[in-house]
Parts: C-alpha cells; sequence; structure tokens
C-alpha cells in the first residue's frame, strides 16, 4: 500500500499499468511503441526520474539485446493477469458461499444441499444484473462496506474482553517467532490459509484507477487494517477458549443479539465484494483486448458518465458458469479458499518481479534498494506460495489450470495477431506502384468515401491491392485508416487523430493513423463523423496556411506568377474540401480485410497447431472485426486473402 501504489500508471494500476511504465521509459516491451508515447511520457510522468544509474542502463541495455528476456518478462505480466482473472471466479464463490453458510448456525439440520443452492442462486443474481452497470446502486456500496468494516471490528472487541484480552499480545513479533518454533512443519503450513487475510489487496490495485491513490492509502490505513486486525484478533480469542467451532468461527463468535444484522450485512458486502473482482475483471480484460492480448470481445459501457464502467457479455457469463462449478463442485470454503491462496500469492510474487525494474530503471533508485525490496517482500511472499503449493492436491490445482488455460489463449492471440500484422507490413505495396498500373488497368472511379482498415501505415495494405487488382475501381475520396494501441493509458483527444495527404495532388487519397490508449473509449459509432471533420479540418489548415504565404510573399514583393500559383493550389484545396463533403454526401462505405491466417508448409507442427488450430478457432469464435468498429453491415466491403505466415 505504501510502495506498489506509487507504480501507478498515471492513475492506473494493476500488471499491465506496471508493464506500460516498462515499455515506455525502459523499452522492454515485445508491444510497438511510437514517438507519441515518449512524448507522453515527458508530459505527464513529471514524478519519474530522468537521471539514470549504471545499473539502470545495464539492465535495459540487456533486454534490448535479448528479445527473448521481453517475451518473458511479457510472459510474467500475463501469468499476473490470468491469476487476476482467476480471482474473478474464485472471489465471488468463496465470498457468497462462507457469507451463506451462515444459515446453518441459525438452522443446524439444513442440509449443505440447500446451502449450496441458495448460493448459486445469488451468485446467479449478481452476474445476471452486471449489464446493469453498477452506477445506479454505487451510492450503496460505501454505507455497506463502512457498515461492514465497523461490525466486524466492533464484534472483534467484544471477543477481546470477553473470551481472551490477552490475545493483543500476538501484535508482538515475538509471538510470530515463538509460533513457528512450536509449531513447525505443521506453523509453516498453516500459512496457506493465513494468506486470504491479504486477498483484495491485488484486485484494488488492478481496480486503482477508480480512485486516488491517496484516497486508497487513507482509508487502508486509517478504516480497513485496524477494523481487520481488530475482526482478526477477536476471533482469535474466541477460538482460544472454544476450539471446537474452527470450521464456523466467523459467525459462531457473533453474539446470539445482532447475529441476523450481521448474517445479512455480511451477505451485502460479499455482493459489493463480488461486483469489484468482476468490474476488476472486465477492466483488465479490456485493456488486454486493447494491446491485443485478448480475443475481441463485445464491451459495453454501462454509464455515459463514469467511463470506468464497463460490461463484457462473454466474460460475464463464462466467469458465471466458472463460479457456479466451483461452488457445486468444491461446496466447501477450506477447499476454495486453497485456491483462493494461491492466486492471490502468485499475483503478489509477480507485482514483486515487476517492482524491481521499475524501482531500478523506471525510478531510477539504487539497484540495492530494488534487491532489498525483493528480498523483503519476496521471502514473505514465497514462504506463503510455498505453504499454498503444499496444498496443490486440496485445491490449489484449480487457479493453476485456470491460468495456464488463459495465458495459453492469450499468449496464442498475440502470438498470431503479431504475425498477421507482420506479414502485412512485409506484402504491402508502395503507392507509386499503384498509381502506375492504373492507367494500364483502367482503374475506375466511383463516387462515395472509402476507409481502409488495416495496420499498415506506409505504403498500401495487400488486402486493398488485392481488391484493386480483382476490382479495378475504388472510390472518389480514398482514406487508409490505421489504428494503433499505444502503451499509455490514454491519448489526448488533439493526438488521436494524425491526418496526412498521400500521392499527387489531383487524387485525394489520405491516411489516417488513430490512436487509443489501453484505457480510452472506442466510441466507434460517432468514429465516422469524426474521421471526416478532422480530415475537413486538415485540409482547411492547408488553405489557410497556403493563403498565409501569399499574403506574406504580396507584402515582400514576390513574384507575381509564384502568387498566382499559390492561389490555385488555395482554390484547389477550397475544391477538395467540397469535394470531400460531397463524397460524404453519396455515402461512406468500410473495406476490411476477411483474412484466413493459416501456417507455412514448412513450419514445424507445434507452429501449425497453434496458428491453424487454435488461433484459427479464437477468430471464428471471436467478435469479427467489422462488429468490433461497428462499422455497418450495409456499407462493408470484406476482401478474401490467405497470409500464410
Amino acid at each position: 500500500m505504501i510502495i506498489v501504489l506509487g507504480a501507478n500508471d498515471n492513475g492506473e494500476g494493476g500488471t499491465f499499468a506496471l508493464y506500460s511504465l516498462l515499455c515506455r521509459h525502459s523499452r522492454m516491451g515485445l508491444l510497438k511503441s511510437s514517438h507519441l508515447e515518449h512524448e507522453f511520457v515527458t508530459c505527464c510522468d513529471s514524478n519519474v526520474s530522468t537521471k539514470e544509474t549504471r545499473a539502470s542502463l545495464v539492465i535495459k541495455e540487456f533486454f534490448n539485446k535479448h528479445r527473448s528476456s521481453r517475451v518473458v518478462l511479457l510472459l510474467v505480466v500475463l501469468l499476473g493477469t490470468s491469476m487476476v482473472i482467476g480471482d474473478g471466479i474464485l472471489t465471488p464463490a468463496m465470498s457468497v458461499l462462507s457469507a451463506v453458510y451462515g444459515i446453518q448456525i441459525m438452522a443446524p439440520d439444513l442440509h449443505e444441499n440447500y446451502t449450496v443452492a441458495i448460493a448459486c442462486v445469488i451468485l446467479v443474481g449478481v452476474f445476471a444484473l452486471q449489464h446493469c452497470g453498477t452506477h445506479r446502486i454505487g451510492f450503496l456500496f460505501s454505507p455497506i462496506l463502512i457498515a461492514w468494516l465497523l461490525c466486524i471490528s466492533g464484534v472483534g472487541i467484544y471477543n477481546i474482553f470477553h473470551w481472551n484480552p490477552d490475545v493483543v499480545k500476538a501484535l508482538s513479533p515475538y509471538y510470530i517467532y515463538n509460533f513457528f518454533i512450536k509449531t513447525g512443519t505443521a506453523g509453516w503450513s498453516s500459512l496457506g490459509g493465513i494468506v486470504l487475510c491479504a486477498t483484495g489487496a491485488e484486485a484494488m490495485f488492478a481496480d486503482l484507477g477508480h480512485f486516488s491513490e491517496l484516497s486508497v492509502r487513507i482509508a487502508f490505513t486509517g478504516l480497513v487494517y485496524p477494523c481487520l486486525v481488530l475482526a482478526y484478533m477477536g476471533e482469535a480469542a474466541y477460538l482460544s477458549k472454544n476450539r471446537g467451532d474452527l470450521q464456523s468461527s466467523f459467525y459462531k463468535a457473533v453474539p446470539d443479539a445482532i447475529f441476523l444484522p450481521v448474517f445479512i450485512i455480511a451477505t451485502l458486502a460479499t455482493v459489493v465484494g463480488s461486483q469489484a473482482i468482476i468490474s476488476a475483471t472486465f477492466s483488465i480484460i479490456s485493456q488486454c483486448r486493447a494491446l491485443n492480448c485478448f480475443p475481441r470481445v463485445k464491451i459495453v459501457h454501462t454509464s455515459n458518465n463514469i467511463h470506468g464502467q464497463i460490461y463484457i457479455p462473454e466474460v460475464n457469463w463464462v466467469l458465471m458458469i466458472l463460479c457456479l462449478a466451483v461452488v457445486v463442485g468444491f461446496r466447501d470454503t477450506a477447499t476454495i479458499g486453497n485456491a483462493y491462496g494461491l492466486a492471490v500469492i502468485t499475483v503478489m510474487l509477480v507485482t514483486t518481479l515487476l517492482m524491481f525494474l521499475i524501482i531500478s530503471t523506471v525510478w531510477n533508485k539504487h539497484v540495492f534498494l530494488a534487491f532489498l525490496f525483493v528480498v523483503i517482500f519476496g521471502f514473505v511472499e514465497l514462504s506463503y506460495f510455498d505453504a499454498c503449493l503444499a496444498k496443490l492436491h486440496k485445491g490449489g490445482w484449480f487457479p493453476l489450470v485456470v491460468s495456464a488455460v488463459v495465458l495459453s489463449l492469450m499468449s496464442i492471440w498475440h502470438y498470431g495477431t503479431i504475425k498477421k500484422q507482420a506479414f502485412e507490413l512485409e506484402n504491402k505495396v508502395s503507392l507509386d506502384c499503384l498509381l502506375r498500373l492504373g492507367p494500364c488497368m483502367g482503374i475506375a472511379r466511383v463516387p462515395g468515401v472509402c476507409l481502409v482498415y488495416s495496420h499498415v501505415t506506409s505504403g498500401v495494405p495487400p488486402m486493398f491491392a488485392h481488391f484493386v487488382t480483382n476490382f479495378p475501381a475504388f472510390h472518389q475520396i480514398l482514406i487508409f485508416v490505421s489504428i494503433q494501441s499505444l502503451i499509455v493509458p490514454k491519448v489526448p483527444v488533439s493526438d488521436r487523430f494524425h491526418v496526412s495527404r498521400i500521392g499527387p495532388p489531383e487524387l485525394p487519397l489520405f491516411r489516417c493513423v488513430v490512436r487509443y490508449g489501453y484505457k480510452d473509449i472506442r466510441d466507434s459509432y460517432a468514429f465516422e463523423t469524426q474521421l471526416i471533420e478532422k480530415i475537413s479540418e486538415f485540409l482547411k489548415r492547408d488553405l489557410s496556411s497556403e493563403q498565409m504565404v501569399v499574403i506574406e510573399q504580396s507584402l515582400h514583393g514576390a513574384k507575381t506568377r509564384r502568387s498566382r500559383e499559390l492561389r490555385f493550389q488555395c482554390q484547389e484545396s477550397s475544391e477538395d474540401v467540397n469535394e470531400l463533403m460531397e463524397a460524404e454526401e453519396a455515402g461512406v462505405v468500410y473495406m476490411i480485410g476477411h483474412t484466413c491466417v493459416i501456417s507455412n508448409e514448412a513450419s514445424c507442427i507445434l507452429k501449425k497447431f497453434v496458428i491453424n488450430v487454435v488461433y484459427g478457432f479464437l477468430r471464428r469464435n471471436s467478435r469479427s472485426p467489422a462488429a468490433s468498429l461497428g462499422i455497418p453491415h450495409a456499407a462493408l466491403i470484406e476482401v478474401g486473402r490467405v497470409y500464410r505466415v
């Protein structure tokens, strides 16, 4: 809370935010950077030291020289991300089931099946209401959590004084040492259950964008941490006199007079906690998707005012099915807790490893401080990690399986996308070559505007060259559009569209590079209007600048012939603006590639399986590029092409 929160990416947290910092400042990423990212560093990351140490230069040089090190770094980041996604499965199941088990305290004869059924109903309700967003009931979350924290701290204080006031001595580090001396291996193994006391911190860091760094620190140190310490000490005081109630110690320690209110508040708090991790999962997957590390999914913005509130239908229903499977399959909070603990401590380990690079290469502190950070926190986390691994056969295997599947899918999608983009860059056609073929092929011009989407930022994409070769015609206004995902949280609106004119002046050919950060909202429905406006502004700027040159040259007695040439250019620019407006009225069409990506015949069996089978399956079952871009079907042109990568 004190150190890691300071490593936020302009207010954004999580493993991808740390990776973003490393990519921009230390060039450690596989994801491509641009000059805008480096401008973003200088204008927004004012708290980062620019004085590099010798160790910082050595580490950066190592990552720059060895591509394999950058691959490993990306895999570590994706591992942490996949574990947080696994939290999105385990947290709702663990929280709701543990709260609902309080019913068995009130009705001991109630069969376990009814408790599991009630938990499943609550979980279905939580996931079914995700499409509504949290902005309508979000104002209730803070009062519920404050009431919950005050409630458990009050119960804890009562239990301390009622059962065993000496439990406060546990705050002394001496008793930690004494505990391990007396218990030995059994005490070490118990760390796998103790780690659950720290769960939620990794999700809070991942969802940092909804809060400020200062507010989280104040809330944690001033309210959350003291309340949790009092609650756990009170529960320990109760167990010191009632060791037989270990399996249900929380509800057993609640006085009968306030049992029902505590049960209701606990159930509401678990719903809020589940909502928080589900929202964090949506946010993380949205970031991964923006950086081509997750298949295309539908992202719905549930609030017009709070841009961070999103809903992903496909992910929501998959999470719900897996949550129900965990509840029905494990049926026991202890087993789910074993799985939960391993997922949480893995995320913390990944964060600690990334912090070593952040401290040494981004903050440019002495490498000894970075090493000291890793030794202190890494030793603690490895101790918990080792204890959690000991419970691998008691549920700890579940997050490993989930993370392995998610990590594999994310890695394969990223690998296939990179190969596809590389094929487009290697097989692009020069514009001059295409224009020289024009008179020979008798290319016709049709009225309207055509937006050609590709990843190529120079030259002509192979898909369009293939189209013109087979169908020698293109529209009156041709705009090559390339959408770039930058490794920054947000791109300023003024820098989002970069318009340039390509080709000879008599041909209205434009290129527009559209830049987004991984937290930017992509409003596909307003995109067409914004793009036409930017090109119109581009033409008007050229017109006004040329007129200024004419006036300046006239005042200084420039040649009349040159002035006439410039006035003629101004007239052409004015005609270009009118032609753009007329073409827009005639209609706008969108051209994208309907590509089939397959591996080369000379590829190894593993690559053929990854590209032809897995990546092909993901492409067929994810959202189509046209749907992701919000392109209307009536104005869509798809060009088929086989990419052999």
